[in-house]
């Protein structure tokens, strides 16, 4: 899956890890990016498109659906991270509105066209997925099931051709991550590091030196090894025979 001539759309894609995306598809020669942001946003590049999208409103994203006639590569990065300690419900079920449920929606409501294209869907996670960060532990848990999700349909998707990678990133500087005091990625080099993911086919991209650090003990671990396991239970998708029957 290369860039080149495909038509992408990023969502978050006003700043850091999203707006690094759009310049990269771009750059890769992308045919169209679409862009989703909350408030409008308007670009030089002809080959923008901007996309009026909240993620955790239904009819946003619907409303986008029936805009993207065609599409090739589907980035979930969207997000929210804020500092908590558990005690508060609906700081959890605002992360999970956002970092769950707005990557389900949104993958969900443009799969008809993912599948036409036998694309790709990216969903842009974190390192925090695999092992919670106490000081952020609901962005934690949201990233964690999320991952879930990425699993998950990277098992059922597969016999329709649509393949679907996780991004686990380690800390990028980025708005998000300001009062982090952790050494980071920019969000330049990330966005190069997901797109040459991509391209190689990986299924799991570490695309910075804290995360990189990782990579080969995860692909070659135990966890891994059982997703492979689990992935085998999914039944094949039917494939009509030449006479219909």
């Amino acid at each position: 899956m290369t860039i080149a001539d495909k038509t992408v759309l990023v969502t978050g894609a006003n700043r850091g890890i999203g707006q690094a995306l759009v310049e990269e598809a771009l750059r890769r020669g992308a045919k169209r990016v679409y862009a989703g942001t909350r408030q409008p946003l308007t670009h030089p590049d002809g080959r923008v498109t901007p996309l009026t999208l909240d993620v955790t409103s239904a009819a946003q994203i619907q409303g986008v659906a029936e805009r993207v006639e065609s599409l090739d590569i589907l980035i979930n990065n969207a997000g929210l991270a804020l500092y908590d300690d558990l005690s508060d419900r609906a700081a959890l079920e605002r992360h999970l509105a956002v970092n769950l449920f707005g990557t389900y929606g949104v993958t969900q409501a443009l799969l008809p066209q993912l599948t036409r294209s036998r694309g790709a869907i990216v969903n842009v996670l974190s390192v925090a997925a695999l092992a919670a960060l106490p000081i952020i532990p609901a962005y934690s848990i949201s990233k964690a099931a999320a991952f879930s999700l990425t699993q998950s349909l990277r098992a059922l998707l597969a016999g329709r051709g649509v393949k679907v990678h996780a991004v686990l990133a380690g800390p990028v500087d980025t708005d998000m991550s300001r009062g982090f005091d952790a050494p980071k990625a920019s969000p330049e080099s990330v966005a190069r590091a997901i797109f040459d993911g991509v391209d190689k086919g990986e299924e799991d991209i570490f695309p910075d030196p804290m995360s990189e650090s990782m990579a080969e003990s995860w692909r070659s671990g135990a966890v891994k090894a059982t997703e492979r396991q689990f992935a085998a239970f999914v039944a094949p998708t039917p494939v009509a025979s030449p006479t219909g029957r």
